[in-house]
């Protein structure tokens, strides 16, 4: 009988946690299905987080094909595929495409947000509309993939689903959004989808099925850095890199140890301090 390789779906693997992460799930011997809006590198742009910032897009590093192409250089396959967290067809499609290429998935690593207009906006500039598109994007567009891909997830005696969560979901802000703090849509959307992995574990762990929160801390990403917009961020917290994160999405993925923050969330850099004492 032919061993088949378990599969990871990571969304948002064109830079960030998300390509971190789908490094990492390679490392641990997965194969993975990368999808995010930027295939190729040049073609990434980013977006204002605040209604009333200059709507100019701007240039972001990262692509699908660069991270391909690193999972490659590691021996594992990687199947990338184009996806917009804010279409739903656009969701299924790729889940559909995954599983007709591959036949499976074991691992969902749901990583990707929407963090359009309105996601760093105070109260009274939040246009309901933003507020809408990012609790569509970051809780109800997450949770059709769930559904989509859990019945599939079932099929194997040991799953995962991975959900990045946010501070912002469960922290009061030391200041206003653009001050030291954050804008209450993106916070409240998050913490929406921080509900989830607790009761998919209290559904499906008797049927084998591992859900984590991963809160990954502050992380100064590409999107960020290309934004210069995390200054004020970075005057009350201390940044890391996005490798952190990743790394201990593939550690919940391997390590019969992580099975105790089954159903919990897991904070990723205290974790990786315990798991790199010499190092932290």
């Amino acid at each position: 009988m032919p061993h088949h390789p378990p599969v990871a779906l990571v969304t948002g693997a064109s830079r960030g946690i998300g390509r971190c992460g789908a490094i990492a799930l390679a490392r641990a011997g997965y194969d993975v299905v990368l999808t995010a809006r930027t295939v190729r590198e040049g073609e990434g742009r980013g977006g204002p987080t605040s209604s009333t910032a200059d709507p100019t897009p701007f240039a972001i590093p990262g692509s699908l094909e660069s991270t391909a192409g690193e999972i490659e250089a590691l021996g594992r396959r990687a199947l990338p595929i184009r996806m917009d967290l804010m279409d739903r067809r656009s969701i299924l499609d790729a889940c559909d495409t995954a599983l007709d290429t591959w036949g499976r998935v074991d691992l969902l690593f749901n990583n990707a947000i929407h963090q359009g207009p309105g996601a760093m906006d105070r109260i009274l500039d939040l246009p309901i509309e933003a507020a809408q598109n990012l609790l569509v994007g970051n809780y109800l567009h997450q949770l059709v993939l769930i559904q989509r891909l859990l019945p599939h997830l079932l099929e194997h005696p040991r799953s995962h689903v991975v959900n990045m969560t946010s501070g912002s979901a469960r922290l009061n802000p030391p200041g206003p959004a653009g001050a030291g703090g954050w804008g209450i849509a993106y916070a409240a959307s998050k913490a929406a989808f921080g509900r989830v992995a607790g009761v998919l574990h209290a559904e499906y762990r008797e049927r084998g099925l591992r859900a984590f929160n991963v809160d990954p801390g502050f992380v100064l990403t590409e999107s960020q850095k290309a934004r210069g917009s995390s200054g004020h961020l970075q005057a009350n917290f201390t940044a890391a890199t996005p490798d952190i994160p990743g790394e201990i999405v593939g550690w919940l993925a391997t390590a019969a140890d992580a099975d105790r923050f089954a159903g919990e969330t897991v904070f990723a850099q205290r974790v990786w301090k315990e798991l790199h004492p010499a190092d932290a």
